[in-house]
């Protein structure tokens, strides 16, 4: 069975998570097509003139081979195909996947659906018979596919809804058990952050609780970055000057910070190992991959509930920080106003949780544990592999 993949997304972190090599019997082959091409051209002219005039997001969600590649099956991420052959897609919001839906759901009303002729391409791809399977990364996408089909009519509507399934991605377990720990101010608790996009997933909030819960009230707490400080404007609208602040202030706090620029993967996950608490008060993340990792290290994991995060985070394995969120669970950051609040909400949270697991502590080790027993009976790869399977043979057959 060869599974074609985009070669240019090959082995992106969310084809090795959710489509790569889950398989034993298939062949996983890289799959060009004409928006390749188009995107490839693109970027060339891009670079060139030195500015983005030509935009590539949308040309990144479409494929069309003409049936060039030889494949039985495509599967994607967050693509749909125009052709003939068989094809399923995992998406972690809507399909299809265009710039002008992606900003639909932001703040605290939606606006009516304006049909375009890209659009109704796109649509009339998922209704397409080559389309055999829809696969929400969580229950939040899912819905999020519901309300965006809402407002089509309904034989449409019912006919791609019918291809939808939710089919979490799997995870592995890390170690057996979490590590049982003494703390004390030699032995600090360890709190972890990963992510390169530290603004938005809250790398401030995290650095003035931190400040205030270390310089004021002495607690022993250490803080773990493992991050690049990317700029992407997303959300947390950082500028340059933010960026330039939060290298300083890490570095003026080494005696309570330790930070690296970048790691692998299995650098990193050593790295969670030998900490006891997760990080990811984001503003703005589909699902939250580092969550799960975190969770199969035996570390529980402080988060806010956007998004898929109260799917796979609770008070019986982490803590929740509640924000301002719409009904479909996006955090309010549309308006400078919104984002102050949103900001001051996060490190409140922060400060309360951190100061109370400085306060008893123990509480560390039994989240920890039930957050390994939810990865095992939630994310079994095993089991994912084998519903993967059913989904293929049903789309070939």
């Amino acid at each position: 069975m060869k599974i074609g993949v985009l070669s240019y997304r090959f082995d992106f972190y969310t084809n090795l998570r959710n489509i790569l090599y889950k398989l034993p019997e298939a062949e996983y082959v890289p799959v060009r097509d004409w928006y390749s091409l188009l995107r490839r051209a693109a970027n060339f002219a891009n670079r060139r003139l030195g500015r983005p005039l030509f935009p590539t997001f949308d040309l990144n969600n479409q494929f069309d081979d003409f049936e060039f590649n030889k494949v039985d099956l495509l599967h994607f991420s967050n693509g749909i195909s125009f052709g003939r052959t068989p094809w399923v897609s995992h998406f972690e919001t809507i399909l299809p996947r265009f710039s002008e839906l992606m900003t639909r759901y932001h703040g605290q009303f939606r606006q009516p659906l304006h049909m375009t002729p890209l659009l109704q391409k796109g649509f009339d791809a998922l209704l397409s018979s080559s389309c055999k399977r829809i696969i929400a990364w969580s229950q939040c996408a899912a819905d999020m596919q519901r309300d965006l089909l809402s407002e089509l009519p309904s034989d449409t509507r019912d006919t791609i809804l019918d291809k939808m399934i939710v089919l979490h991605p799997p995870q592995e377990l890390l170690v057996e058990q979490p590590q049982k720990r003494e703390y004390s101010n030699s032995q600090p608790i360890r709190f972890i952050l990963i992510g390169d996009a530290f603004f938005r997933k809250g790398g401030i909030q995290i650095l003035h609780a931190f400040k205030k819960l270390v310089r004021e009230e002495n607690l022993p707490v250490k803080l773990v970055l493992v991050t690049s400080f990317r700029l992407d404007h997303y959300a947390a609208h950082e500028t340059v000057e933010d960026q330039l602040q939060a290298r300083l202030e890490v570095a003026e706090n080494s005696d309570w910070i330790e930070h690296y620029q970048g790691l692998p993967n299995s650098d990193t996950l050593d790295l969670i190992k030998g900490c006891d608490v997760g990080l990811l008060p984001t503003w703005a993340d589909t699902y939250g991959l580092s969550v799960l990792e975190t969770q199969a290290c035996g570390c529980p994991v402080i988060t806010t509930d956007v998004r898929a995060l109260p799917e796979i985070n609770n008070t019986d394995v982490g803590w929740l920080i509640r924000v301002p969120k719409n009904d479909l669970g996006e955090a309010l950051y549309h308006t400078p106003e919104e984002r102050e609040k949103l900001s001051q909400q996060i490190q409140t949270g922060l400060e309360v949780i951190v100061r109370n697991i400085a306060a008893d502590p123990s509480v560390i080790y039994p989240k920890g544990l039930a957050a390994l027993e939810r990865i095992r009976q939630m994310h079994n790869p095993d089991s994912y592999a084998q519903r993967l399977r059913e989904i293929y043979h049903e789309a070939l057959n």
